[in-house]
């Protein structure tokens, strides 16, 4: 079993039962256990503007499957619950990223681990550092906390110039 950080969002429809829903069907995977969640937090559009705003929220598990099997399984439980292929960034039910497994690092064709720009996400690291702030970024090598200060001080230096 590996412990796994998965982001979610949603900003269409009914976002805070987007939320519930994807959460449901995530505990319900084979060989998968939700652990915990963070709180649900109202963000900003990151890529493009010109949408409603977004819930997020992330939550650890444990599971059994492989990194590519669980992308699959929440390709699907986005199609399940409504995601239609869009522009990128733009208005989705739900979205599920794969932000962090273990302390692996993972590159196939399909897909990154972790997450190639979650260090420059306020809407991941805030969430993520209400569950584990000390947890370390395999590439990065720095504590989630540490990732959100830099990311913090970097938006309060470019807005103070």
């Amino acid at each position: 079993m590996k412990k796994v950080h998965i982001c979610l969002g949603s900003n269409s429809g009914d976002r805070t039962e987007n939320l519930r829903e994807a959460l449901k069907k995530l505990s319900s995977l084979p060989r998968t256990e939700l652990l915990e969640t963070s709180s649900v937090y109202e963000t900003s559009p990151w890529g493009y503007a010109c949408q409603r705003k977004f819930l997020n929220q992330v939550c650890a598990i444990h599971t059994a499957l492989s990194p590519e099997e669980l992308l699959k399984e929440l390709k699907r439980i986005e199609r399940q619950m409504g995601r239609k292929p869009g522009f990128r960034y733009g208005p989705r039910s739900i979205d599920l990223d794969i932000l962090l497994w273990g302390s692996e690092v993972v590159h196939t064709p399909t897909l990154t681990i972790p997450h190639e720009k979650m260090h420059q996400r306020e809407f991941v690291l805030r969430p993520l550092s209400e569950l584990d702030r000390n947890l370390i970024h395999p590439l990065l090598a720095k504590s989630v906390s540490e990732l959100l200060a830099i990311l913090m001080r970097s938006r309060s230096d470019h807005d103070a110039g």
